[in-house]
């Protein structure tokens, strides 16, 4: 399907999304990738204004439920989960979920390379509609519509404690215990660029102590510190 086609074709998106818009333009703007702009001559712009918006309003769905519902953990915690559940890689899931990478409005270049399923692409887009959606009802709507998927990773994060830093806890302890600090060495890559998955070892004096995997090497550090606690028998 081409992004023209995809352009006139919305509603099987605002029925995965949950919303009918009342200004569609709205909803197209969403799904405007700066890269569309730059290679088309429509009269249109792009959709970061409301991703800016949107980054906003899902901070706010986020922290407003956990404020309600987690009365006994403190700005700490409370600030690394929602850092956790609004990241990239968590919104470019809930993005996949609804088949929104189906709908962006893309240049040649990002089509060609896989922009559809990009994290940074689909993170981005999420939240423009978000945004979009704001614009277009009112914050009680936002809440409706996002809390239900936002809350499941909430709850997800504060449960598995996926929202802890295992990097930062694995230095401090090296520190302190084996006067070193760890380093990470990638170990093998695979899938193609627009999906790749990273091995990466977490070395403490030279040896590798733990190995785990991720989207990014961020995400495959972070997998393999947790690792490493573990086998210093630390539980994480």
């Amino acid at each position: 399907m081409s992004s023209g086609k995809k352009k006139e074709n919305l509603q099987p998106f605002q029925k995965n999304l949950g919303y009918t818009f009342n200004n569609l333009q709205l909803l197209r703007k969403a799904l405007t990738h700066k890269s569309f702009v730059n290679e088309t001559a429509e009269p249109t712009k792009n959709n970061e204004r409301f991703e800016f918006m949107g980054d906003s309003v899902l901070d706010m769905i986020v922290s407003d439920y956990m404020v309600r519902n987690y009365p006994d953990l403190a700005e700490g915690p409370l600030s690394k989960i929602r850092a956790a559940v609004v990241n990239e890689a968590c919104l470019a899931d809930l993005a996949r979920s609804m088949d929104l990478g189906q709908y962006l409005l893309l240049g040649k270049g990002e089509e060609l390379s896989g922009g559809r399923q990009k994290n940074s692409l689909l993170a981005d887009a999420y939240e423009a509609v978000a945004g979009a959606v704001y614009f277009d009802s009112n914050m009680e709507t936002v809440f409706h519509i996002f809390l239900p998927e936002l809350k499941n990773k909430i709850i997800q994060c504060a449960e598995t404690s996926n929202y802890r830093d295992f990097k930062s806890e694995l230095q401090e302890y090296t520190q302190i215990h084996l006067s070193c600090v760890p380093t990470y060495r990638v170990i093998k890559e695979t899938g193609p660029d627009h999906s790749k998955q990273f091995q990466v070892g977490a070395l403490i004096q030279e040896e590798i102590r733990g190995q785990g995997t991720g989207r990014t090497k961020k995400e495959a550090e972070q997998d393999a510190a947790k690792a490493a606690l573990e086998h210093l028998k630390i539980k994480p």
